[in-house]
């Protein structure tokens, strides 16, 4: 059964910003850390899973994820500008029966304001993000709160602006994920899997662009370790980026969401906006891809030598999903969807998995 979700998708991104979050998140209950015995990027930590980007907007979800016993969250994508939000509404449920395949993605999906099991969504923000004076200090505060065994992860994307040059852009990275690490930030995210060139692009599937931009913030972070956020690839693609980037990041992260037509059951477009026919979905349609990406950045990273972790996401909705992708080969398993209607998720995987 579905709870309140700790999300109000009924109020706008600053209303939930500002009065979030809800329900099971603001109960005031706080679960007892367990004792750090997994090693995850240079961290020890109780359990191995988090929160994605996403769904904590701020300190306040973030150390209200923290109590709930979700031990790795991460801070929803900032950047290094203000910038302003889609219109709402940002989340509807979508209807979709089964596997939402990449052929599947290419007919409309029907959503509307309704959530039920088994639950899948589109979400549609655009990555909006305060100003650096306001999140700075509130992800410093969150990022204290951490108990030992757990630690805060925060997620950054660059901003190309009017009259920005190629180098500029690749700064506004670099420098955006150095405000990260002083701001306390254990392990920095970059945010390659949303648009971040132009309206459809998704700069994760430019390698020498992703390439180059992974570079420039590991030359500046140093020793922090870096993961990249990614979508769903094919083999071909998901080989050639992890071959030219696996020495540089620490981690991969995958995935965000699968994009497809979104439109309300009377057949009109769904969320306004002409950047927005397309919204991204997630929940238990995509956890077919999530785990797929999982396998397959495994056995890449055997066949090619490297060290990386793997953080597993997409349609961690009940606990025996944070154990398929423990087994397909996971690091952490991150859960978006299923923790905003279950703020106890973290503590039935627990209980069921205590070895994890």
């Amino acid at each position: 059964m579905l709870n309140a979700p700790f999300f109000d998708p009924n109020k706008t991104y600053h209303e939930n910003w500002e009065e979030g979050p809800f329900n099971g998140f603001a109960d005031g209950v706080v679960l007892p850390a367990g004792e750090p015995r997994f090693d995850f990027l240079g961290q020890k930590i109780s359990y191995p899973l988090g929160i994605p980007a996403g769904p904590l907007l701020n300190g306040k979800f973030v150390k209200a994820a923290l109590d709930k016993g979700f031990d790795v969250p991460v801070h929803k994508t900032v950047r290094s500008k203000k910038h302003p939000c889609n219109e709402w509404p940002n989340v509807l449920g979508a209807e979709i029966e089964g596997d939402l395949t990449i052929e599947r993605a290419q007919k409309s999906i029907i959503v509307r304001n309704e959530y039920k099991e088994p639950l899948s969504i589109t979400n549609s923000f655009g990555n909006p993000s305060y100003d650096p004076d306001v999140w700075v200090a509130d992800l410093k505060d969150a990022a204290r709160y951490a108990k030992p065994g757990q630690f805060v992860m925060c997620s950054f994307e660059g901003t190309k602006r009017e009259g920005m040059t190629s180098e500029g852009y690749i700064n506004d990275w670099a420098d955006g994920m150095q405000m990260l690490k002083d701001a306390g930030v254990k392990v920095v995210e970059a945010n390659f899997s949303c648009p971040n060139e132009g309206a459809a692009q998704l700069l994760c599937f430019d390698t020498p662009k992703v390439k180059l931009v992974a570079d420039a913030i590991k030359n500046k972070i140093g020793d922090t370790p870096l993961v990249i956020k990614i979508a769903y690839f094919d083999e071909p693609s998901l080989r050639e980026l992890v071959k030219e980037t696996g020495n540089i990041v620490d981690g991969y992260g995958a995935i965000n969401t699968i994009p497809a037509p979104v439109m309300s059951p009377d057949g009109t477009q769904a969320l306004p906006g002409a950047h927005r026919v397309k919204s991204g979905i997630c929940g238990a349609a995509i956890k077919w891809a999530g785990l797929d990406m999982t396998r397959r950045l495994k056995a890449l990273r055997k066949e090619l030598g490297f060290t990386y972790a793997i953080i597993g996401s997409g349609g961690v909705t009940v606990p025996s999903d944070f154990k398929e992708y423990r087994d397909a080969g996971a690091d952490v398993v991150m859960t978006a969807t299923g923790a905003m209607w279950n703020p106890y998720l973290a503590k039935e995987i627990k209980e069921q998995y205590p070895d994890a």
